[in-house]
């Protein structure tokens, strides 16, 4: 069997089923997460659309407060620390992660512009801690840290 997909996106079979498999939701990091959020009285939404930007979801979201949070996976995300880049068909990939990175500009750009805060968490990051900067954030409309902006 063939792949037919076309040579400007072409990825093995083994790479595509591989890629098939993975959790784009509840994944091990934003379920620790959200069960320290839930734990310290937290409630929020799941997997939530997000306002103006129909086809992109946010991991959680407080709707009151205005706040996103997306839990990044390092190597879709682009992690400074952790990234790798991958030595089969490199070239599709690269542009590939290079989108990943250039959609969760646009979106975290868009949601500033609508007066929301936007938070993003690296999966090695402590959860806990996070937890704890995001519930700052949600009781007191104001952060532990300094959030960066684009």
């Amino acid at each position: 069997m063939t792949d037919s997909a076309s040579p400007a996106r072409s990825v093995d079979i083994t790479t595509s089923r591989r890629m098939s498999r993975q959790r784009t939701r509840d994944t091990e990091p934003e379920m620790l997460l959200r069960r320290e959020l839930h734990r310290r009285g937290l409630r929020y939404r799941v997997d939530a659309p997000l306002p103006g930007l129909p086809r992109r979801r946010a991991d959680i979201l407080f709707t009151r407060a205005k706040l996103a949070v997306f839990v990044d996976g390092c190597f879709w995300h682009g992690c400074p620390e952790h990234k790798t880049a991958p030595t089969n068909n490199g070239a599709w990939w690269a542009a590939k992660l290079a989108r990943n990175i250039e959609r969760d500009r646009v979106t975290d750009t868009h949601l500033r512009s609508h007066g929301w805060t936007v938070l993003r968490v690296w999966e090695h990051e402590d959860m806990k801690q996070e937890a704890t900067d995001i519930e700052e954030i949600v009781r007191h409309g104001k952060s532990a840290r300094r959030i960066p902006t684009p």
